[in-house]
């Protein structure tokens, strides 16, 4: 790569950008996490019940059961409303429905994604967020008003886990079980249980070991630390405390545990790329002047941009659209220069670019050279969700706080007192795991329940060689199924965007089968080989750059292999795979489909 005056060496960024990868790397990959199951099932316990729901088992039959309710969930709800079809039932494992929200409750936990964005059905529901950036419990209670506008709680069974579906073939029929005894028999399942479901502890020697309290971030025991997500632990002012993780809650959650505890030891392996948030209150007279189909244009511009591709104007202009603004600018520097340019060496100067100045924020914010050293991050900016935060790097200046770097290596072993990590033992009171959530692991694991589909063959069963879908959403084996998740779909950064593509996509299947008054929908062998080669062709440019990334949830933790690379999504990018999806409704045909 050419320097062209921008204040760094390429080659030797490349260079150490690997040299930090390679520190990371492990050969156990994603098995080094722990499920909660077993002497570790308490961590899934439910702290925010008050009153449990006490009820008789449900064995009424629908025409569409929807798992999750969260935005997948409900906007699948909400799309098959809108085409028609009323008789929907929701379930859900927590008391309210928010999903993610319902569970992430810690304090700071708010959107990093703008929310006028985020947020959907914001014109359906005439809601304008309070902030450009909501916080958990707006969120939670938005979730709240979507279902309700949309009558979706009337037939809604919360505190409810599905344990199983199967496909009763002579009824053609799906079988729906429950934790509570439930038999539902459905016409159609979606199944939006969501990617980031199930918490995920560290594999760490001696986890099981440690007697003080403990907890994991979707769990937080507010009856322990004190306060509110918005903050103020006030029970803490006694106590050593420490957090293991420092990516997106962890960032959020950090300032107020640096203000709250008697002494905070922040354990990191990898640290986030921290840019400006800038939050701000939602200007009244701009919200006022909104037109209609404001919501879906600011969606489509925004995803636009976060995925490479150009736009005359940036609407959101926060931290993750402004990586593209950089790009213009290096390649009009590039083009005066040479009068050509490469697009893949233009978009790794940017992202140099933007990287180099996130760590010079770094520099300007910490006081101490030896921790903000430990707090930049080396790699490209798209390895890692980046984090956006204006309090979490001036934590590390406190007294009362130390970030306990291990070199990339992680926490060494757990005692029964507290944390090893660089050969030194730190005693705590309380141990919190932000850890985040699974996603390498199988997709039976991660949903908690397995599908049993035609001929008593489950969808874990047949993706053990490798996913095959239409689409992401439909299965061959499995009728009237359909999935909402990342797999073979498309990825973007404001993932309810993407969720609400899905449900619209199979709202229109499911309306179209009912109409014909089809009993079956399912995917053909040919449609679904044909997706998936052409998703693993997708992916060819893609595969590199994830190879040279630092190990996380993005790349299997640093393992991708052809198994792996049959569950990511589609490689061109979520705007080619929303056009995909337009133009294959648009044909009326329903090529790769079956219905009779």
């Amino acid at each position: 790569m050419t320097d062209l005056n921008l204040g760094f060496d390429p080659a030797a960024l490349k260079q150490r950008y690997l040299s930090e990868r390679d520190k990371r790397l492990r050969a156990d990959a994603n098995e080094q996490y722990v499920e909660m199951a077993g002497k570790f099932a308490h961590f899934l316990s439910d702290p925010y019940v008050e009153r449990p729901i006490e009820r008789e088992p449900v064995t009424d039959e629908r025409d569409a059961v929807v798992i999750g309710g969260g935005f997948g969930g409900l906007l699948a709800g909400a799309r098959l409303r809108k085409a028609g079809i009323d008789d929907i039932c929701l379930i859900e494992k927590g008391g309210e429905f928010g999903g993610t929200w319902y569970w992430n409750r810690y304090p700071g936990a708010a959107c990093d994604i703008e929310s006028y964005v985020y947020l959907p059905l914001l014109e359906e529901t005439g809601f304008m967020p309070e902030r450009k950036y909501s916080g958990a419990d707006e969120i939670r209670a938005y979730s709240q008003r979507i279902a309700d506008h949309f009558d979706l709680t009337r037939r809604a069974l919360l505190q409810t886990e599905v344990t199983g579906v199967a496909w009763d073939e002579a009824a053609r029929r799906w079988i729906v079980s429950t934790n509570r005894g439930d038999a539902i028999r459905a016409r159609f399942v979606i199944m939006a249980n969501g990617p980031l479901h199930r918490p995920k502890l560290p594999g760490i020697p001696g986890i099981e070991e440690f007697e003080g309290h403990t907890f994991h971030t979707s769990r937080w025991d507010y009856g322990y630390t004190g306060g509110t997500s918005k903050g103020g632990l006030d029970k803490l002012g006694d106590k050593v405390v420490g957090i293991i993780g420092t990516g997106a809650t962890a960032v959020q959650a950090v300032p107020h545990l640096g203000a709250a505890a008697k002494q905070l030891y922040v354990f990191q392996r990898t640290p986030s790329s921290i840019d400006v948030r800038n939050d701000r209150l939602t200007d009244k007279q701009w919200a006022a002047s909104l037109q209609p189909g404001w919501h879906r244009h600011r969606m489509e511009n925004f995803n636009t941009l976060v995925s490479g591709g150009w736009a005359e104007e940036d609407l959101v202009a926060d931290g993750w659209t402004e990586i593209i603004r950089n790009l213009g600018v290096i390649a009009r520097m590039k083009a005066v220069k040479e009068g050509a340019a490469d697009p893949d060496e233009l978009v790794q100067l940017a992202d140099f670019k933007k990287m180099e100045a996130i760590r010079a924020r770094v520099d300007e914010k910490i006081a101490n050279p030896a921790v903000a050293e430990a707090l930049k991050p080396w790699y490209n900016q798209f390895c890692k969700r980046p984090c956006f935060h204006d309090e979490y790097l001036d934590t590390f200046n406190r007294d009362s706080v130390t970030l306990v770097d291990t070199n990339g290596k992680g926490v060494e072993r757990i005692t029964r007192e507290g944390v090893v990590a660089n050969g030194q033992e730190y005693k705590l009171d309380c141990l919190i795991f932000a850890t985040g959530f699974e996603v390498g692991t199988s997709y039976a694991r991660r949903a908690g329940y397995d599908v049993t589909g035609r001929d008593g063959r489950t969808l874990e069963q047949k993706w053990q060689s490798g996913a095959r879908t239409l689409h992401g959403m439909t299965v061959n084996g499995f009728p009237n199924l359909f999935i909402f998740s990342v797999i073979q779909s498309g990825f973007t950064a404001n993932y309810p965007h993407s969720l609400d593509e899905q449900a619209c996509h199979s709202a229109h299947i499911i309306a179209e089968a009912m109409g014909r008054q089809a009993t079956r929908v399912e995917a053909t062998v040919e449609g679904e080989e044909a997706w998936t080669a052409e998703v693993l062709d997708s992916l060819l440019d893609r595969r590199k750059f994830l190879e040279e990334c630092t190990p996380g949830y993005y790349n299997g933790e640093g393992k991708i292999s052809p198994l792996a690379a049959s569950f990511a999504s589609y490689g061109k990018g979520s705007p080619a795979f929303f056009r995909i999806l337009d133009e294959w409704r648009a044909a009326g045909d329903f090529q790769g489909i079956e219905m009779d």
